[in-house]
């Protein structure tokens, strides 16, 4: 088995959030112990960092807390593996293959035929490459080999028509 979701997925998932969060609590914090109430000229100390805050939950929410943590190849299916929680979706049950590169981070989410534990969609971020706006190969390949299981699969069940 090979892993092709990127090994930063927990950095974005559960480091950034606490770092962004956790800066712009602080700053708030200071803001409301050390700047006079009485002076007006202090409200932007205060409203700024609650912008930042629902701005960055709405993005984050967006972009990065639906990402699963680990994909895995295992040959004819991908093994998925979120919050403890693991699913093995074989390529032909793989619908469509969209892959986002213009996003930080990449995203590819995975259309599916049937449900999972995860929902009828899995998004994981694929490993980074250091050519900025470049489709990764693995992605690529994923994408190649999928599309030949759906194939197979259509053609095995017309065969027992």
């Amino acid at each position: 088995m090979r892993r092709i979701s990127s090994r930063l997925t927990f950095v974005h998932k559960r480091v950034f959030p606490t770092l962004w969060f956790g800066f712009l609590t602080l700053f708030l914090g200071i803001s409301l112990f050390t700047i006079p109430r009485s002076n007006s000229a202090a409200l932007p100390f205060l409203l700024i960092p609650l912008g930042m805050m629902i701005f960055g939950y709405f993005l984050m929410r967006l972009l990065i807390f639906d990402l699963v943590d680990e994909v895995w190849d295992d040959g004819d299916a991908l093994i998925v593996k979120n919050r403890g929680q693991e699913q093995r979706i074989p390529l032909a049950d793989i619908k469509n293959v969209s892959y986002t590169v213009l996003v930080n981070p990449p995203r590819v989410t995975l259309s599916l035929r049937r449900p999972t534990v995860f929902g009828d969609k899995v998004v994981f971020s694929p490993p980074v490459t250091f050519i900025p706006f470049a489709t990764s190969p693995i992605i690529n390949e994923m994408i190649e080999r999928v599309d030949v299981a759906r194939q197979q699969q259509a053609s095995r069940s017309s065969d027992r028509r």
